[in-house]
């Protein structure tokens, strides 16, 4: 089971740390890529995505990915899980 995570001492280490927050809030898709593309090599990528996963953040580009593509992940895990553990009760 998912837990909220309150640990973002990882946001300091991340390239977004000197950008000014809207620039990961965009409202149109060249906005998005432009986040993204500022996410591309980030030390804390992947806490960033972790953490925006875990805590079901609904808006913005979080760890290069964005709120259609975390939907996506949230869904696979999802039914990954049911997969799982359907093969375990067999």
């Amino acid at each position: 089971m998912s837990h909220i995570s309150t640990d973002t001492s990882w946001m300091n280490r991340g390239n977004c740390a000197e950008q000014h927050p809207s620039i990961f809030f965009p409202s149109d898709g060249v906005g998005v890529e432009r986040a993204k593309k500022l996410c591309e090599g980030c030390v804390a990528q992947s806490q960033c995505l972790e953490y925006a996963l875990v805590n079901r953040v609904e808006h913005g580009v979080w760890g290069g990915a964005s709120e259609r593509q975390r939907r996506r992940i949230l869904k696979a895990r999802r039914q990954s899980q049911l997969s799982e553990s359907s093969v375990q009760i067999s």
